[in-house]
């Protein structure tokens, strides 16, 4: 299993995660609202007897008793309306408005929304068709508890995005790490080698002057001379250079071109006039070059490439197009990540070094364009002008 493997269950276990918590404490807060839903209107009618208490006081009556239970409402609106509907007090209500007659009718209507949605309690007073309700609303506790749960699953959202942003932060920095390490290191080991074979090179050339191989296994040495240059720049910042375009993805379509068989055909497609480009022309040739080999591998070794350079409004593009297998489409982005390949060889780090190489050193943009199962696809490499 590739660690992208690994990062992508971990992040499906902190959305379940998050998924779990979210559940569980809208049940426990609808429990809870609920419940004190249930004790509120206990408490309504409780005060609505209170009140019934006062209208019908004698004597007898402990109006202590009585005030003390109707003073006790401190957090329930409560509306108390007669038997045509018309406002008789109220308590625990922020009232909008700016004239009385404005006041009233904001009372008014809140009594009847209350109504309209069961909260009420009906007080007889001295004849069936003599009554008082007392309409309700929920108080700010109640309305504070409902909306927590709410509140809650976007904390626990974000802490979700930000656990994933930094275990994808973490990956990333372990990845620079490896890479840069096993980079430098390679370009070390091959160092040694490579100059000793140019040595051998040149005595070649003084004893056999007229040999037509030893260019050629000059042409290779220097070969690999660049790409340990290449090695050793991961890493580090390049420091990019006005370089012409055309020459270099001219660079990549002769090396490749030497390097492959009659049955791949390459094309390019290019202005006349130069592109100037600043960028690290080692660096670049070497993202070109992978993007070929990839595919002709997609094309297993049968089929054509075309390559094309533009000089666009915003920026500078090239494109590399082929006539392989194709890639589906919910792996257009899988394909940058390291560890992703679809070969029985190879450790699927050269597409996302390409991208690194792309994005973080010369500021650009690399994606797959398009692609068709069975006919070919497009990658597409942005630079920007300046």
């Amino acid at each position: 299993m590739v660690w992208t493997d690994r990062v992508r269950q971990v992040k499906i276990l902190l959305v379940l995660a998050a998924v779990v918590i979210a559940v569980a404490s809208l049940a426990v807060s609808n429990f809870l609202v609920r419940d004190l839903l249930a004790e509120e209107r206990n408490n309504v009618e409780v005060w609505a007897e209170a009140m019934n208490a006062l209208n019908k006081a004698d004597e007898t009556t402990d109006l202590a008793l009585v005030l003390k239970v109707i003073g006790s409402n401190e957090n329930i609106p409560v509306v108390i309306i007669d038997d045509e509907g018309q406002v008789q007090d109220y308590r625990n209500l922020v009232v909008r408005g700016k004239t009385a007659a404005d006041s009233l009718d904001y009372i008014t209507r809140r009594a009847r929304s209350m109504k309209q949605s069961g909260n009420y309690i009906p007080i007889n007073l001295d004849s069936p068709d003599d009554y008082m309700e007392v309409c309700f609303g929920e108080s700010i506790m109640l309305r504070r508890l409902a909306y927590y749960p709410y509140v809650q699953l976007g904390v626990v959202l974000i802490f979700v995005v930000v656990a994933i942003f930094a275990l994808l932060s973490s990956k990333r920095a372990e990845q620079n790490k490896v890479w840069v390490g096993l980079s430098k290191e390679t370009a070390h080991q091959l160092g040694t080698p490579i100059s000793s074979l140019m040595a051998w090179v040149e005595v070649l050339k003084e004893t056999h002057p007229d040999d037509e191989l030893i260019p050629e296994m000059d042409k290779d040495v220097r070969r690999l001379q660049r790409i340990a240059e290449r090695f050793s720049k991961i890493g580090s910042l390049p420091e990019p250079k006005p370089e012409n375009l055309n020459d270099v993805v001219q660079n990549v379509v002769e090396y490749i071109g030497r390097r492959t068989s009659n049955k791949v055909t390459l094309a390019v497609d290019m202005p006349d006039h130069p592109l100037i480009v600043k960028m690290s022309a080692p660096l670049f040739e070497w993202v070109v070059e992978n993007l070929c080999k990839n595919a002709i591998d997609a094309m297993e070794g049968r089929g054509s490439i075309t390559i094309t350079a533009r000089d666009e409004a915003d920026c500078f593009s090239v494109e590399v197009s082929d006539t392989g297998k194709g890639i589906p489409k919910n792996k257009f982005r899988d394909v940058f990540m390291p560890g992703f390949t679809t070969k029985s060889r190879g450790w699927g780090l050269g597409l996302s070094l390409a991208k690194r190489i792309v994005e973080e050193y010369h500021g650009g943009r690399i994606f797959v364009k398009l692609s068709e199962l069975g006919r070919g696809t497009t990658f597409r490499i942005e630079l920007r002008r300046n």
